[in-house]
């Protein structure tokens, strides 16, 4: 189940790409042809770019391919090179943690305030944070998932899965 929707989440994000293309793209020819614009392209692309960018961490966190530094934990030992990552994705809840509180604060306060975007269109902010609130909330659930199966692993005494699916998961 959380694959298939770490999958929607993936796809969204191509799909917000693709809308950031067409919009800049038919932005800049309007602003050349005709000396006009898409009203409140500014405030889109910056919506757009937190669905691009937020959507898929929990894909990104699922087949670990995060920017790592391996230099010093290659050097260690497989179990050492195990925990570290498991230190990592404890480090990772607790850093999304607050982002959640604060993704959750703001979402329920633009909705209560109807708070909106000033321009042209005056479009509501709400999207935004509902989309930032879904992507970091869906990044700690596999995070929290990764870590329970890279513990349960570990205690085995087996290797650490390469992706953060593994069967059950």
């Amino acid at each position: 189940m959380l694959r298939r929707v770490e999958r929607l989440l993936v796809d969204l994000s191509v799909i917000s790409v693709l809308g950031l293309g067409l919009l800049i793209t038919v932005s800049v020819i309007l602003r050349a042809v005709f000396n006009s614009g898409v009203p409140d392209t500014i405030v889109m692309v910056r919506e757009l770019m937190v669905a691009a960018v937020i959507l898929p961490l929990a894909a990104t966190t699922a087949h670990r391919a995060h920017i790592v530094v391996e230099f010093i934990s290659n050097r260690l030992p497989p179990r050492g090179r195990d925990a570290l990552i498991v230190f990592g994705s404890i480090f990772g809840l607790l850093a999304l943690a607050p982002l959640l509180w604060a993704g959750w604060r703001e979402m329920t306060h633009t909705f209560t305030s109807g708070g909106y975007f000033f321009g042209d269109l005056n479009l509501p902010k709400w999207p935004g944070r509902v989309i930032f609130l879904i992507g970091i909330s869906f990044c700690w659930v596999r995070l929290a998932l990764m870590v329970f199966h890279d513990l349960r692993a570990m205690r085995r005494g087996e290797p650490l899965a390469e992706t953060g699916h593994g069967p059950e998961v």
